[in-house]
């Protein structure tokens, strides 16, 4: 019996140990995958850095060479509204578009209906009449007595 004992001692070592070394992999391995997305997730934030400042460049050739032709402020005016209108663009390019809408064109009248493009049920043109449910009066037969009064 001694010997079975010595010998589960060296399976919950071996056990253990196995444990230790799944644990080590498993950090190492999420460790390196971590430090791969946190270079990525840098690298694209420097690239939306530099290409904001790409279109405030832009943007202000925009209005430089507008200025030639027009005052400083209605350049000004004129490129605000030219980006304004192309965030709109930009905004309406990015929407989930829902696969029962119909595809519309730009200044076409949207169909008629309820919003959300579900169909109401047909309404009565005049209002339902309630069912009338046949009422007969309480009588005794005439095996049975009527009731008394009780006081």
């Amino acid at each position: 019996m001694a010997h079975l004992d010595h010998l589960e001692h060296l399976d919950k070592d071996l056990v253990d140990e196995l444990a230790q070394v799944a644990r080590e992999t498993v950090r190492d391995e999420l460790r390196e995958q971590g430090r791969k997305r946190r270079r990525a997730a840098l690298l694209y934030g420097a690239s939306g850095a530099v290409a904001l400042y790409a279109g405030a460049a832009v943007a202000a050739a925009v209005g430089l060479a507008l200025a030639i032709v027009l005052p400083g402020w209605a350049a000004a005016l004129l490129t605000a509204v030219i980006l304004g209108a192309v965030a709109g663009l930009l905004r309406e390019a990015g929407r989930p578009r829902r696969p029962h809408a119909p595809h519309r064109g730009i200044g076409e009248p949207a169909p008629a209906g309820p919003p959300g493009g579900l169909p109401y049920p047909p309404m009565p043109s005049e209002p339902p009449v309630p069912p009338v449910t046949p009422v007969t009066p309480l009588t005794p037969d005439a095996g049975q007595e009527a009731p008394h009064d009780r006081a």
